[in-house]
């Protein structure tokens, strides 16, 4: 069993930046992927972004490439996502997932059955 908890959503200004962090436990962090999606109420789950298990892969979407990074320092079983350049529009529920061994060149790394932990989410409201 896997444990996640993310922190760092908050109330911001268009333009400026957060940086929110997953920390897991229960299991050995490593060989996990760690992934981003985002969730409005009402709707499925969007991806915003992935890393590999040793941090040597990411993948974005679209909406937020150039603009958020996904980190990860297995050290202390955390991967973080670095939001610049905030817009009304990444006002959401963020979530950290994990998945165990899911790759990020195929399709499936972007889609939210492919991750079997969950973290509560934390919210992120962006004022224009």
């Amino acid at each position: 069993q896997v444990q996640l908890v993310e922190s760092g959503g908050g109330l911001v200004q268009a333009g400026d930046s957060l940086r929110l962090s997953c920390t897991a436990s229960g299991r050995p962090f490593s060989g996990y992927t760690m992934a981003w999606f985002r969730q409005a109420p009402g709707k499925e789950h969007e991806f915003v972004g992935a890393i590999m298990w040793n941090g040597a892969t990411t993948s974005y979407a679209d909406s937020v490439k150039g603009r958020f990074t996904i980190s990860r320092d297995n050290a202390k079983n955390t991967v973080y996502l670095q939001m610049n350049s905030l817009k009304p529009e990444d006002t959401t529920v963020y979530y950290c997932a994990a998945g165990w061994a899911v790759s990020l060149g195929l399709g499936k790394s972007k889609s939210p059955t492919s991750y079997t932990y969950w973290g509560q989410g934390t919210q992120v409201t962006v004022s224009s």
